[in-house]
């Protein structure tokens, strides 16, 4: 009860877990629930001695997470509600999940894709240095939209955290490729942005050189 505003309402940024109250509410129990001593009293004492029920609206079994907004729709701001309702209460709950095979992604330049399979870090190819990969993105996706701005913000990401810098590079004024190029030479990367990557599993390299780099990623709404 804590987190309820003084209309009853959980506020935003609590954290909730099973059972708790997002919205207080009580119902007044109809005259088929109440017992012969209920309606005894109240006959005698009239409405003072109505029974209430609770019926909040509680977070249900197996769900946790923090509030991020609650929406109140109400008649007096014109707002469309059905017939015999009142008010409306949404409360929007935010829970953290770990991704999972079929869940799905997509980076700033429409380059979505559904996670396919999920492996162990020790098992992921890693740099000469010893550093693993977090995610391996299919080559074929890039000829297919024709979407460069993937691979430029993997070149520019790369040099950028090498050197410590925070770059904001619009889309249609943005960084050219001599500039990127120059920022790599500068991070002591090649040009190119590519390097040798070694198999987590054997330890050996891959045949070709593969581009690595840093990359904004979102995880959608499309989870499994």
């Amino acid at each position: 009860l804590k987190d309820l505003d003084e209309s009853g309402i959980i506020r935003i940024g609590a954290e909730v877990r099973p059972g708790d109250i997002l919205v207080g509410k009580v119902t007044p129990k109809g005259e088929t629930e109440l017992t012969a001593e209920e309606r005894l009293l109240r006959a005698i004492f009239g409405e003072k001695t109505r029974e209430v029920r609770d019926t909040s609206l509680r977070v249900p079994h197996g769900e946790a997470g923090t509030i991020v907004d609650v929406k109140i729709f109400t008649r007096d701001n014109s707002d469309e509600l059905g017939p015999g309702v009142n008010q409306i209460i949404r409360v929007y709950i935010a829970t953290k999940r770990k991704i999972s095979v079929g869940d799905k992604m997509s980076g700033r330049h429409g380059n979505k894709g559904v996670v396919s399979r999920i492996m162990r870090e020790e098992d992921m190819p890693f740099l000469p240095d010893g550093t693993p990969v977090d995610i391996l993105l299919n080559p074929m996706g890039i000829p297919s939209r024709m979407n460069l701005g993937q691979v430029l913000e993997v070149h520019l990401g790369m040099a950028a955290r090498a050197l410590g810098w925070k770059v904001e590079t619009p889309v249609f004024d943005g960084a050219s490729f001599e500039q990127i190029g120059d920022m790599l030479e500068q991070a002591g990367l090649r040009r190119d942005g590519k390097t040798v990557l070694y198999d987590g599993r054997t330890g050996d390299p891959f045949e070709h050189e593969v581009t690595v780099g840093v990359m904004y990623m979102l995880k959608l709404h499309h989870l499994v």
